[in-house]
């Protein structure tokens, strides 16, 4: 029986390593960007302390939030199985 080859593999590896590229790309340089341009915005639009302070507030959550994707993910994961009756730290003394 001959073998079986995957001719589009060479292809679905180039789009994984794009995929994940781009995904870097939108994290790293393109949130932390927009959220220097929101603020920049609303500072130069308002002209007032009180927003642009608030602007800087949301955009320091957006970044942080964005930059911390990764143990954001395990931390969601770890609070689903605690809610749905998974075993907890926090549980083990009651």
């Amino acid at each position: 029986m001959p073998e079986t080859l995957t001719l589009a593999a060479g292809w679905i590896q180039t789009g994984t390593g794009l995929g994940n590229d781009i995904k870097s790309l939108i994290f790293n340089i393109a949130i932390p960007v927009m959220c220097g341009i929101f603020v920049i915005v609303v500072g130069w639009k308002t002209k007032a302390p009180g927003p642009t302070i608030m602007a800087v507030i949301f955009a320091g959550i957006v970044w942080g939030l964005s930059a911390n994707m990764g143990a954001l993910k395990d931390k969601t994961t770890e609070d689903i199985t605690t809610y749905n009756g998974g075993s907890s730290l926090s549980r083990m003394d009651q």
